[in-house]
């Protein structure tokens, strides 16, 4: 046995990509040598970090990690609710306008070009339905319910998901950013409760099995070198969050003043059945961890989390936002290397080291 170690992302995209994006549809076939070059590079460099588990840096999901989905549908306009930053940026959905509602592209399809480079096993984000029931408008929508919408969304919710799973994704993360904004936007805790029911139901579609390589990611935002929910109270959200029936999480925590207190929620809500990978660098933090920093947040949290349930990870993508430049891609696979041999040096201690 040995302590798991996985990504959560994102990574920054080339500056020629970026640039080549913002002028064009960003399906336009004319940038396909582009995104192809980016993700063999990602790949190339993710591999020679020796992460067990990569991704494919989210180099074709445009936009954003959020509704990179959606993006470009003609039955959207661009005032959708907004995201506001620390940093002082907003970032805003869109708002469907008229149904029905569909995907216009699937995580799966990222999932199949990054297969043809990767030599270790694919990791694929997808977005969870709770974020995307935020684009439809309070107000309603004539001739189309929210009822007929949520069962819409499920459904390509669950058709993204098998496409993942059935091309052989080594997990399906799905990205949960808005659990602790749901606090900040309605303090009750009655949009939290909604946002897990509705992942739930969501999640009742799959088997146990299939739960099992299911993983819920969730982080107070990171965007430009700042959050849109790290003021909001890690504990308002845990005990909710390890009722989504999935058989991992990813929990940022590195960027977390006091993180003992926060491991010890987790481990007083932590199902047997199972594992949590705490964040152990920080994206939005410019300075690259030591490997003997991430040792000891491992071991920290070693002594609240039995070491058979217990993963590191990332706290967060490295750029969930496509124009996002604030962190370089050389900055990122440090980070990413100095957590694969922080994990290491901390499994050696623990007596769990395999390798």
């Amino acid at each position: 046995m040995s302590i798991p170690t996985e990504p959560i992302g994102s990574i920054p995209r080339p500056e020629a990509l970026i640039e080549a994006t913002s002028t064009r549809d960003h399906m336009d076939p004319a940038l396909d040598a582009l995104y192809d070059e980016a993700i063999k590079d990602t790949i190339e460099r993710f591999e020679a970090t020796g992460s067990p588990v990569i991704t494919d840096g989210e180099q074709r999901k445009y936009h954003n990690f959020w509704t990179y989905c959606v993006h470009g549908l003609p039955n959207m306009a661009p005032d959708g609710f907004k995201i506001p930053f620390t940093a002082g940026h907003v970032r805003r959905m869109p708002r469907l306008i008229k149904g029905p509602f569909r995907y216009r592209v699937r995580a799966s399809c990222y999932l199949e070009i990054a297969q043809r480079y990767a030599r270790v096993p694919l990791k694929q984000a997808v977005i969870s339905p709770s974020a995307l029931s935020l684009l439809y408008p309070a107000e309603g929508i004539q001739g189309y319910s929210r009822d007929q919408f949520i069962d819409d969304l499920l459904t390509e919710h669950e058709i993204e998901v098998r496409g993942c799973l059935e091309r052989g994704a080594h997990k399906v993360q799905i990205d949960f950013t808005e659990g602790r904004l749901a606090i900040k936007v309605d303090p009750t805790g009655d949009l939290l409760t909604s946002f897990i029911d509705l992942n739930n139901l969501a999640l009742s579609r799959f088997s146990v099995a299939e739960r099992a390589r299911l993983g819920v990611h969730t982080c107070p935002g990171g965007d430009r070198d700042s959050t849109h929910s790290a003021d909001v109270d890690y504990v308002e959200l845990l005990p909710s969050l390890f009722q989504l029936n999935v058989g991992s999480f990813y929990i940022a925590l590195a960027g977390e003043r006091d993180r003992p207190r926060i491991l010890k929620v987790i481990r007083e809500h932590l199902r047997p059945d199972c594992r949590v990978f705490v964040g152990v660098v920080s994206p939005i933090d410019p300075r690259i961890e030591t490997p003997e920093e991430v040792r000891d947040r491992v071991l920290e949290a070693a002594a609240y989390i039995p070491v058979a349930q217990l993963g590191t990870t990332d706290d967060c993508g490295f750029s969930p936002f496509s124009d996002d430049t604030s962190t370089s891609r050389d900055t990122a696979f440090a980070k990413i290397r100095t957590r694969v041999i922080g994990t290491g040096l901390a499994a050696q201690i623990l007596g769990v080291d395999d390798g």
